[in-house]
């Protein structure tokens, strides 16, 4: 009975030091002394207090080294290096392209018509020779009028003009998607007050549809990039 009660004390005996000494190895490893509640104890300054262990290389490697000692350790352990972000390639950048056309309508149409004649059918073709050696973004055709005649019918008349131009181009292989119309009928003149006081507002004084042949026009302006 001796011999096993004696025996039984001397294993939990050695159990009891395995175990003190794993307690004490690991709390060699800490170079900060802990609170109760297994936080680092602070003095009333904020200060860190360090145990018997303490030096800056085994600072480093513990768990409260950073907080307690940020400034005593290299900068590489408390501020990781960050991974190189690559850099993203420059944008490609893109030209536009833009060139506005005017074209008169005594080349395009008769006086008072929306039919294109023959001279305006090769300024067209130029537009389109143009048009095909860019990426072509979109055709913008204008239409417009003279004063002469009601601002209703001039208003129909441009929007017209403006179609047939629309109309040939597409004609010509220019997708309908890329070209869009408008008619501004008489409000943009460019004559100005060159034509004042010149008799009759009427189609029949040759004078006045000769001056204001100016403002009968198509403005077309191609857009893309090159």
């Amino acid at each position: 009975m001796i011999n096993k009660f004696a025996k039984k004390t001397v294993l939990l005996a050695l159990a009891a030091g395995l175990t003190m000494g794993a307690t004490l190895a690991q709390a060699q490893e800490r170079v900060y002394a802990l609170d109760t509640n297994g936080a680092v104890a602070k003095s009333g300054f904020g200060l860190c207090w360090r145990t018997g262990y303490w030096t800056p290389a085994a600072a480093a490697k513990d768990a409260a080294g950073c907080q307690c000692d940020k400034d005593l350790l290299p900068k590489e352990v408390c501020e990781p290096k960050k991974p190189e972000s690559r850099a993203l390639p420059p944008e490609k950048k893109v030209t536009i392209a833009g060139e506005k056309i005017t074209l008169a309508a005594d080349a395009l149409f008769d006086f008072d018509k929306a039919v294109l004649r023959p001279e305006g059918k090769a300024k067209l073709d130029d537009v389109v020779a143009k048009a095909k050696s860019l990426n072509l973004e979109v055709i913008l055709a204008v239409g417009h009028t003279d004063r002469i005649g009601k601002e209703a019918y001039n208003q129909k008349l441009s929007e017209k003009r403006a179609a047939a131009v629309k109309s040939y181009l597409v004609s010509k292989g220019i997708e309908a998607n890329r070209v869009y119309t408008e008619g501004k009928g008489e409000k943009q003149p460019v004559t100005g007050d060159k034509c004042k006081k010149m008799g009759a507002e009427s189609g029949k004084n040759k004078k006045l549809v000769a001056c204001l042949q100016p403002d009968r026009r198509v403005d077309v302006e191609v857009i893309g990039t090159k």
